[in-house]
């Protein structure tokens, strides 16, 4: 079923419509269950899967890096399209775990690809970071300037986790999603509307203090813990679901679209609790959200490619469906986004 959607006035003077043309995921095989955490932190698989909804995340191996999981999606993510890395025009990772302050990761991943033709930079904004990316993607197909760009989300998590404690170690994972942004064929509309803010004054609520220029490395930073994710549960998860609602009331007022017109809602995964209130406050019926956080935990700029995957494995993504996207994270970062479904 599809529906005529009202575009903004900035958005009809675009040169051209932008899409997903191709999808490709990766998380390593490794797993750390509840029951592992219960022998490493005074916690419980009930205790995990009753507060957040997880109850097995992905980590890499040691030596294992953001990089290696991004080049990966994107292989797949090139494979399924059949196209080749040379014809990438632009790379753009969305990642707060890079391989290494510089270079960008994204130029890790365009020489390992052999992307030669392809420029690209990285986009820090923690769980909001692929929404943000999808974007970037989107306007530089829009404008004209490319025709194939490759947008990633992937984060090693656990490499920025402290697995003594038992208020964030039980929450995150490691994975990588990337997807191709081309522009739209005859009769698609592919993106449609984006709706982003941020919020620094939440800062202090979510982040790493150590390793930056405020705080560089040094003995005393490693040993007071800066650089672990420092994390205030209870603000954050306040401010998440009622920004998650608005941005995504906002992107669906802006084009004209009622939530029962949404087909598939594919949210950051977070915490399970944030996505069912979020729901239930827009009127949206759990049966069109994904939820696969018991399966993955956070993995931060990696969870929405991965929801968009696990939505087409259980058959709830289809050619022509309304899709709306949704994400908050650290800075504080808001970010939502409209988009129909074009891949059948």
């Amino acid at each position: 079923m599809t529906h005529d959607v009202r575009q903004p006035a900035s958005r009809r003077a675009q040169f051209r419509s932008a899409k997903i043309s191709s999808l490709g995921t990766y998380v390593p095989p490794r797993l750390l269950t509840n029951k592992d955490l219960e022998q490493m932190v005074n916690t419980s698989d009930e205790w995990i899967y009753t507060r957040v909804g997880i109850r097995e995340r992905h980590l890499v191996e040691p030596g294992v890096a953001t990089s290696d999981m991004a080049v990966e999606a994107a292989k797949r993510c090139l494979a399924e399209r059949g196209v080749q890395p040379a014809e990438v025009e632009a790379i753009i990772v969305a990642t707060v775990t890079p391989d290494m302050l510089f270079p960008a990761t994204a130029c890790l991943v365009q020489d390992r690809l052999g992307a030669k033709g392809a420029w690209g930079f990285d986009l820090s904004a923690a769980c909001s970071g692929f929404v943000y990316a999808l974007q970037m993607g989107a306007k530089l197909v829009e404008s004209g300037a490319h025709s194939k760009v490759l947008v990633i989300g992937a984060d090693t998590m656990s490499s920025i986790i402290d697995y003594t404690d038992r208020a964030t170690c039980v929450l995150f994972g490691d994975g990588a999603g990337a997807v191709l942004i081309e522009p739209a064929e005859e009769g698609e509309t592919g993106f449609i509307d984006f709706v982003h803010e941020i919020d620094g004054s939440g800062a202090p609520a979510l982040n790493m203090p150590g390793g930056g220029s405020l705080h560089p490395s040094t003995a005393e930073t490693v040993g007071k813990k800066m650089h672990y994710v420092h994390q205030d549960g209870q603000t954050v998860y306040k401010f998440a679901v009622r920004k998650m609602v608005e941005a995504s009331e906002k992107v669906l007022s802006r084009s004209g679209v009622c939530i029962d017109q949404v087909a598939c809602f594919i949210p950051h995964q977070a915490n399970k609790r944030i996505i069912t209130s979020s729901a239930e406050r827009m009127g949206l019926p759990l049966e069109r959200v994904i939820i696969n956080i018991d399966r993955y935990g956070n993995t931060t700029a990696g969870t929405i490619p991965l929801a968009m995957d696990t939505a087409r494995q259980e058959g709830s993504l289809h050619k022509g469906d309304l899709v709306l996207i949704a994400s908050v994270g650290a800075g504080f970062t808001v970010g939502a986004c409209l988009l129909r479904w074009e891949m059948d």
